[in-house]
């Protein structure tokens, strides 16, 4: 169970620990986004080289469980696109600053102090922490082999109240949105306020379009202990069903 902090520019060093674990004949269960960020593919391939068992629920939208939603309940369909906002502290500042008409600066403080934003929040809010998440999303569902530097990323520190104030009058909310299918794509969206995807606070939620069960979309909670404990339990007890 390889549980180190994520490391998005090396991936170490849990990287290196997945794969001495898979080298020496273990099954991997993992919260850690930064070696599937930059090396799933070589991951993936020790995995099935020998024989084990690769399992990463954790590493996207905390207790959402995406992809076992995805690779077992719809494992007939084709998956044409998925849309989703996976970061909680960018979608906490966007619903503080609509429903409060509170400038950028002033809800990231506050955000802050509730520890639901980070003391350098810049993984977040420049959209790094939902690209690299959005990247094991397509790695996974799409069998790419891309990189969170694959992904077009614009981030939230630009937008104004005004901005969504502006939105709000046309029956509309801005959201952080990650879209993978063509192209790999995080950046402020205009989102209609009865919308799947119009979830506020630090809800995360996804949008799966199929060709047979059409568009099912599944949200709750993107982060915390308790949460991510939760999927790596999932995982845990898939691995101990399935040997």
């Amino acid at each position: 169970m390889e549980v180190t902090p994520t490391n998005i520019e090396t991936g170490e060093p849990g990287l290196s620990n997945m794969l001495a674990a898979f080298k020496s004949g273990k099954h991997i269960v993992t919260s850690n986004k930064g070696p599937l960020a930059l090396r799933f593919t070589e991951l993936k391939e020790a995995a099935e080289d020998n024989g084990l068992l690769f399992r990463y629920e954790a590493t996207v939208g905390g207790a959402v469980p995406i992809f076992n939603l995805v690779h077992e309940a719809l494992a007939g369909n084709t998956v044409i696109g998925i849309e989703g906002i996976l970061n909680g502290t960018c979608n906490y500042i966007l619903t503080r600053m609509e429903e409060e008409r509170m400038p950028y600066e002033l809800v990231l403080k506050e955000a802050q102090e509730l520890g639901i934003a980070e003391a350098d929040p810049t993984y977040d809010v420049d959209g790094i922490d939902s690209a690299c998440k959005l990247v094991i999303i397509a790695n996974s569902i799409f069998g790419k082999d891309a990189t969170y530097r694959d992904v077009e990323v614009t981030g939230i520190r630009k937008i104004t109240p005004e901005a969504l104030e502006l939105a709000n009058k046309s029956n509309y909310v801005v959201k952080l949105v990650c879209e993978a299918g063509d192209k790999l794509t995080v950046a402020p969206r205009l989102v209609p306020k009865r919308h799947p995807l119009a979830v506020g606070g630090t809800l995360n939620v996804a949008s799966i379009r199929t060709d047979l069960a059409g568009r099912i979309t599944i949200s709750g909670k993107g982060a915390g202990s308790i949460e991510t404990a939760s999927s790596i339990l999932s995982d845990i007890l898939f691995i101990a069903r399935n040997l």
